[in-house]
């Protein structure tokens, strides 16, 4: 990729807005955790660099405050031609199973302080368990605001994920919701947003989400 970088911040932010994820009344050892919202910001990283944060629910089921990490990007980023920005927003268990992941490759050329051409395309995976259960994909949904002759062009994708087996065989307990934003600018540079809303939290679960 031939992008700079930006400013970032990362924060979390909590569904509802007045207290942390909160355990089980009932349970005097909990590991399941109330719903949540974490919202994560990352500088764009330099040309064949990558960028990545990670936020873990601790044993007290409170977000763990952000890890960011630097190190080379993939190959298939790094020799590719123009501008290139590909994000990843994905959600482990305890076990580091991937358990829900929504993915973004944007390509963007420029020329005279615009946007010429411009695309992103999002995909998405999920885990399933042998017996024809785990998780599934619900929804999903992507837009840019501009393709053709643009300022700049903001991209957003969406992808629901309901879970149902063997830790929950009614399907109404766990729903991951994954949001990615990307702005692409004239001069080459680019940022990206991350959020994901869990309706119930597991401790040892873990977001991971970067770009490069």
């Amino acid at each position: 990729m031939s992008i700079a970088a930006v400013s970032a911040v990362s924060l979390v932010a909590f569904l509802g807005g007045t207290r942390v994820a909160t355990a089980q009344e009932s349970d005097p050892a909990p590991k399941s955790c109330d719903g949540v919202r974490l919202t994560g910001e990352l500088p764009v990283p330099a040309p064949g660099q990558a960028v990545s944060g990670q936020i873990t629910i601790g044993a007290d089921c409170k977000p763990e405050p952000v890890s960011v990490q630097h190190g080379p990007a993939s190959a298939r980023t790094a020799t590719a031609a123009g501008h290139q920005l590909r994000g990843w927003n994905e959600m482990y268990d305890c076990c580091n199973i991937r358990m829900t992941g929504l993915y973004t490759a944007s390509s963007w050329d420029t020329a005279n302080g615009r946007v010429t051409t411009a695309g992103t395309t999002a995909t998405q995976e999920w885990n399933r368990e042998p017996w024809d259960a785990g998780w599934s994909l619900t929804s999903q949904t992507a837009k840019d605001d501009c393709v053709t002759d643009c300022a700049e062009v903001n991209s957003e994708a969406h992808a629901d994920f309901a879970y149902q087996g063997v830790f929950d065989p009614t399907g109404d307990w766990y729903n991951n919701t994954h949001h990615s934003y990307v702005q692409l600018k004239a001069d080459g540079t680019a940022s990206c947003r991350f959020d994901v809303e869990l309706r119930h939290t597991f401790v040892g679960w873990n977001w991971r989400y970067g770009c490069e």
